[in-house]
């Protein structure tokens, strides 16, 4: 379960003003839940991936994962609950370019402290990638690159996955592709899914989706409804 309650965040700019990226959230994604969070660039989407995986700090109010306040974990806490329960999948894949395909898995297995190769190969060939384990990202297109990010966040079995555009990069088709595995995976393995994104196809992908505008959480829709 993660729990969003009241988080507030605001950045000083210039050394002077106050600007909230983040009002009064409130959330809350259960095991296996595969949600959108719609809104244009600058609404303060990424602003709340970065408070749930630990990266930033709310201003006010609390963020949990799995009953865990992340306040009260400190800063050594949170990144262990980072390496071991979150994973991440980027708009822009964040690859390592000098490790190969299998090398870029097995490292988030490394950082979590459970090095397994079997576990990384196997990941590999649940998206799709068998054959490609000693290949380099530049060798791989960008759908693949994405599959590869996919296998990375989902080897290591965490509470959640948060997905920053993770089809802002591909082509329709591509990214269709990459949605159908990514969402399959997680409601197969009982994994959250939260994806920030400004595309309403992606938003037919989710069980629910949650508007931002300006820095608040609005609506929810459930189904495929596409937002207007």
């Amino acid at each position: 379960m993660i729990r969003v309650i009241d988080a507030w965040k605001n950045y000083s700019r210039d050394g002077r003003e106050n600007v909230a990226a983040l009002r009064g959230a409130c959330l809350e994604v259960r095991a296996g839940a595969v949600e959108a969070l719609y809104g244009k660039s600058g609404s303060g989407k990424t602003t709340l991936l970065n408070l749930l995986a630990g990266i930033d700090r709310p201003s006010r109010g609390r963020v949990e994962v799995e009953g865990k306040d992340l306040e009260a974990l400190g800063e050594e806490g949170r990144t262990q609950l980072r390496r071991q329960r979150i994973g991440f999948i980027f708009q822009f894949f964040n690859l390592l370019p000098t490790l190969t395909v299998l090398e870029n898995v097995h490292l988030s297995l490394e950082l979590a402290g459970r090095p397994d190769l079997r576990r990384a190969l196997g990941a590999l060939r649940s998206v799709g990638l068998e054959g490609k384990e000693d290949r380099f990202p530049s060798e791989l297109s960008g759908g693949e690159q994405q599959r590869v990010a996919v296998a990375r966040a989902l080897v290591k079995e965490p509470a959640i996955i948060l997905a920053d555009e993770p089809t802002g990069n591909l082509d329709t088709q591509t990214g269709n592709q990459v949605l159908t595995l990514l969402s399959g995976r997680c409601r197969e393995f009982g994994t959250s899914l939260l994806m920030a994104t400004h595309s309403p196809l992606t938003c037919r992908y989710a069980d629910r989706m949650l508007r931002m505008v300006d820095g608040t959480l609005l609506e929810e829709t459930s189904g495929p409804e596409l937002p207007p």
